[in-house]
This record gives C-alpha cells, sequence and structure tokens, in this order.
C-alpha cells in the first residue's frame, strides 16, 4: 500500500490539503473552510442544476 497522501486544493480557501484517513476534513483543509462552504450550499449560493420539481415550482408560487 502506498503511504504517500495525495496532496489537493481546497475547494474553499485553495490551499493544498491532504487527501488521507488523518484529514479528518477532507477534501477541506480545515473545519472553518468546511463549515464556509456548508453555509453557501445552505444559503443556495451552490446549487447543482437541472429541472425544477413540482414541490419546488408550488412552493415558489405560495407567498408567505
Amino acid at each position: 500500500m502506498n503511504d504517500t497522501a495525495r496532496i489537493v486544493p481546497c475547494p474553499t480557501c485553495k490551499k493544498p490539503g491532504s487527501w488521507s484517513a488523518g484529514n479528518r476534513f477532507r477534501p477541506f483543509c480545515s473545519e472553518r473552510c468546511k463549515l464556509i462552504d456548508f453555509g453557501a450550499w445552505a444559503n443556495e449560493e451552490h446549487r447543482i442544476e437541472g429541472a425544477e420539481t413540482q414541490d419546488e415550482a408550488s412552493s415558489d408560487e405560495q407567498d408567505f
């Protein structure tokens, strides 16, 4: 087995980080970067494009 960890850029800050079992935040370099990314998903700053579902269409039409 290869003991050399693969080095990948952190998706948030682009700092090089280790892709190994020892990095519990992988692919991120730290918990901070992981939480920043999670917050962006929660705020819908990141999204996966696709067809709108019926539930999404009907919730957009409702006024709250």
